[in-house]
């Protein structure tokens, strides 16, 4: 297993946390935000299940697909949290459709910054590791 692959798995079982601490009474406030920042729903929920699986069958498929993986997640995860940044809305939770562009007034930019900064750190990375370190990798192992 190429160490590419192993992120996809380290991944997929970031996710898969990611849904259960979603469950955990402590990490949400009494109004059901998690970490008092933002409110996860099923199909949150559902999308990062999804993410996780996709993750795994990646990982365990061969590296090239955990190359893709980790290039269309990561593009999709970073412009997921660098549109709720900027707009306060996302793309993945149909939120940009729903709320549209929403006004620095609608929420503090402390909250959107943090909010969408585990899209940022995780989509982020992913791109790394997709367009960058998979070919120093690749390039690594092609010229040993």
């Amino acid at each position: 297993m190429t160490l590419i692959q192993k992120l996809a798995v380290a991944y997929a079982l970031l996710f898969f946390g990611v849904v259960a601490i979603g469950y955990v009474p402590a990490f949400n406030d009494p109004g059901g935000n998690l970490f008092g920042l933002f409110s996860l729903q099923w199909y949150d929920d559902l999308l990062h299940a999804f993410s996780g699986v996709w993750a795994l069958a990646a990982a365990f498929t061969s590296h090239r697909q955990a190359v893709f993986y980790f290039k269309l997640f990561g593009s999709v995860y970073l412009f997921d949290g660098v549109l709720g940044l900027v707009t306060g809305s996302g793309c993945l939770d149909g939120g940009i459709f729903i709320n549209g562009f929403r006004s620095l007034d609608d929420i503090e930019f402390p909250a959107r910054f943090f909010a969408n900064l585990p899209h940022l750190v995780i989509g982020g990375f992913a791109v790394y590791v997709g367009f960058w370190l998979s070919k120093r990798v690749h390039d690594h192992f092609a010229t040993a």
